[in-house]
């Protein structure tokens, strides 16, 4: 089980971009292949405040990302359904349940 998650903790997202271990470390997992030529680059050697700046970046990147997929999602969700805009005073249908009625809920 742990090979599966690892897996898919070191897939990319089609939502974020990313892997969900890059979003958390800043950068992609080794495996033993990868061990063979250690890369230094600039995301493993680095001091705390370039690599926050770097965690910041990623973040955006990330929340950006998430954004526009939801964007996309509500769309789609959303497509042939018609918008209805209510007004103080506007007559609506409300049916409360046997649950609802005894969490307190009262019709306003």
């Amino acid at each position: 089980m742990l090979i599966v998650e690892f897996a898919y903790n070191c897939s990319v997202h089609e939502a974020t971009k990313f892997s969900p271990f890059e979003v958390v470390y800043g950068f992609n997992a080794c495996v033993p292949i990868d061990l063979v030529h250690i890369p230094i680059d600039e995301r493993t050697s680095m001091d705390g405040s370039r690599k926050v700046e770097l965690m910041k970046k990623l973040h955006e990147q990330v929340r950006l990302h998430i954004e526009e997929k939801m964007t996309k999602y509500a769309k789609q969700a959303n497509k042939g359904r018609k918008m209805v805009r209510f007004e103080p005073g506007d007559l609506v249908w409300i049916h409360i349940s046997k649950a609802d009625s005894q969490a307190n809920i009262s019709p306003s």
